[in-house]
């Protein structure tokens, strides 16, 4: 059977590509796939790091694998492009990607309602340094249609473990500038206490769980950030 493979972030860099096609002997799985591509030299220290998704759900090394089935290597998050609309006044969906500036007042304007007692902001913003070194500007990839349905995954999710009205998540992709906001999240609740929980369980959670990464461009280089290790339930070594 003939599947598709996916890369992304640092692992397209090492393998040459961003997509192949792969034969596998049928009944073949997520493991056997890995398999495949542990002699693939600087390859093989990643993969125990790897998280593995099966058509946009992440997927573990038994999940048995199909014809035509789109499989994605995907490294550890840092958190032919869809066309994303700038951010909407009311958007038709609780998170979305945006490849232009995020207008903030746009996004509490819409979140707030006469019940609401809070409204807590995340901004995650693109600063001018990183591990020592000077940044000059940031460009950040996704796996795009499971990014987009991770994040209103976890949009949902929040607001179910934490019962705030609303939660809105909206994350930019490409070229980011020193100061722009890379990610915004607004949690609506009644009181604060579970506005502010719901927005740090928000972004540690997406900073773990989305497919999202982040390339640093330096003076002298550049280099994909290191991301923050999958949860043990979905890595898919």
């Amino acid at each position: 059977m003939r599947v598709r493979v996916l890369f992304f972030g640092v692992l397209k860099e090492l393998v040459g590509r961003s997509a192949e096609s792969l034969d596998l002997p049928a009944g073949a799985t997520v493991s056997d796939l890995l398999a495949h591509y542990s002699g693939v030299p600087r390859v093989t220290d990643l993969l125990p790091s790897l998280a593995i998704s099966v058509n946009q759900e992440y997927a573990l090394s038994a999940t048995p694998l199909c014809e035509e089935d789109e499989i994605a290597l995907l490294p550890p998050v840092s958190g032919g492009a869809v066309d994303y609309p700038a951010t909407p006044a009311a958007p038709p969906a609780r998170a979305w990607l945006v490849r232009e500036p995020i207008d903030r007042e746009q996004v509490i304007g819409a979140i707030k309602q006469p019940a609401d007692g809070a409204v807590v902001i995340f901004e995650g913003m693109v600063r001018n340094h990183s591990r020592g070194r000077r940044t000059l500007f940031l460009e950040y990839e996704a796996y795009e249609p499971m990014a987009a349905k991770e994040l209103e995954k976890l949009a949902g999710q929040a607001g179910e473990r934490f019962a705030v009205r609303e939660v809105v998540i909206v994350h930019r992709l490409g070229h980011l500038e020193i100061g722009e906001t890379s990610v915004l999240i607004a949690v609506a609740a009644a009181h604060r206490g579970p506005a502010f929980d719901a927005c740090r369980w928000v972004i540690d959670t997406l900073k773990q769980t989305v497919p999202i990464w982040k390339k640093e461009y330096f003076a002298d280089g550049a280099v994909w950030a290191p991301g923050e290790p999958f949860p043990p339930e979905i890595r898919g070594s």
